[in-house]
């Protein structure tokens, strides 16, 4: 019984890490290398991550500036962030590619935090199924005889407040997401 309980919380963890991981994706007014840092490069007949063949800063607040290591990365740097249908119209000046970011209209604003709120629906939809995992696991040992009924019962809670826990934090994230893409 303990055991079903420590495997539930690192999975519980790993659900809240990827939805700020995907969060990170979202663009919220500010330039962010996470925007395009999942943009892969054809570096010589293969997929590479943009960030292994050039260096992105954000030298201010509405541009993603990328070197690339090898002069001759840039075209194909320019075509792979083209392909990969982000949003953005790169610059190439031959030395460095920049993406200048548009400031967000009030309907995009909306747009996205209709989007984030999904997300985070399917956050709590990830917990609620493990919830139910760890209980299913529970109530087979209380029907093998392994657990008595009490146990099973006060484990169950403990897997409830672990849940509801986690769902409040995935409130708290979205909130905040949610307010930093609203802020003009």
């Amino acid at each position: 019984m303990a055991d079903a309980f420590k495997d539930l919380t690192p999975l519980m963890e790993k659900s809240i890490q990827a939805l700020q991981k995907d969060l990170l994706k979202v663009r919220t007014g500010r330039a962010s290398t996470a925007l395009i840092d999942h943009v892969q490069v054809d570096y010589y007949g293969s997929k590479t991550p943009i960030t292994q063949v050039a260096n992105l800063t954000t030298p201010d607040a509405r541009t993603i500036q990328i070197v690339a290591w090898e002069p001759a990365m840039l075209g194909p740097i320019e075509k792979a962030i083209l392909e990969a249908n982000v949003g953005f119209t790169p610059q190439n000046d031959g030395k460095v590619i920049r993406i200048t970011m548009p400031p967000l209209t009030e309907d995009r604003r909306k747009e996205m935090v209709k989007m984030i709120k999904k997300m985070g629906e399917e956050s709590k939809i990830i917990l609620r199924n493990q919830r139910r995992d760890a209980n299913e696991v529970v109530k087979k040992q209380e029907k093998d005889k392994e657990i008595s009924a009490d146990e099973s019962k006060k484990f169950q809670e403990q897997v409830q407040k672990k849940t509801d826990d986690k769902v409040a934090e995935v409130d708290k994230i979205i909130a905040g997401k949610e307010k930093e893409i609203m802020t003009v």
